[in-house]
Parts: C-alpha cells; structure tokens; sequence
C-alpha cells in the first residue's frame, strides 16, 4: 500500500476539498449518508462520518443533530478557508516580513494590483 495515492487511492486531502466542495455546493447542513451520495463514488460512510468529524474537530464545520444523525455545514466559503491558511502559515514564521515579501514577489501582476487595491481600500475604511 502507498501513501502517495499511486495504490488506486485518492489523497485525504483531494477527499477532504471534495466533501468540503459537496457541502458548499448543498447550501444546507449534509448527514453523512448525504454527503456520501453527493460525492458519488465508492466510500464507506464510516470514512465520510470520520471526515466530517474531524473537519469539526478543527474548526472548518459546525455541526447540528435534527434526527438521529449530524448534520455538518461549512464555518467559511473555500475564500475563507485559504485565507486561514495563508494566515496560519504566516504566524508559524519568525520573519513574517520576509515572507510577505516574498509571497508579494511570486504574485502575477494581476493579484499584486488586486491586492494593492484591498490594501488602500482598507486603509480608507480605518
């Protein structure tokens, strides 16, 4: 068996965007069962239940009980979720300053003028 997905297995994370993607696009709470129908591939619940349990775990679900089973919902859009990312990443670094530096190095010109213009507007709102 192979950690790198080449035995036939997806990536958790490729599972992890997929139900994340499934109730994005469900804009409703999913139980487990559903999520699994809308992925429509073959997966035990078990191994849906167990990623929706620790999306709530961390902090990326809530999660409600109308019957017998949760329901989960996304806490953020997928914006949201990458913009946690980046600012988590950020805080694990001691020179935060090269790090914007260089992330604002790598950026196209498109985002640079897309970030310069967030970055004047929060500053006219402050």
């Amino acid at each position: 068996m192979s950690i790198d997905g080449l035995d036939g297995r997806r990536p958790h994370g490729e599972l992890v965007a997929d139900v994340l993607a499934a109730l994005w696009a469900a804009g409703r709470p999913l139980t487990a069962q559903e999520v699994k129908a809308a992925l429509g591939r073959p997966l035990a619940r078990t191994t849906v239940a167990t990623t929706l349990a620790r999306l709530h775990d961390s902090g990326r679900l809530t999660r409600t009980r109308p019957g017998r089973s949760f329901a989960y919902a996304p806490v953020a859009d997928a914006a949201g979720l990458a913009a946690g990312r980046m600012r988590r990443e950020l805080e694990k670094e001691q020179d935060r300053g090269l790090v914007l530096r260089r992330f604002v190095s790598a950026l196209s010109a498109e985002d640079e003028r897309a970030l310069r213009a967030l970055l004047d507007e929060a500053d006219r709102a402050s």
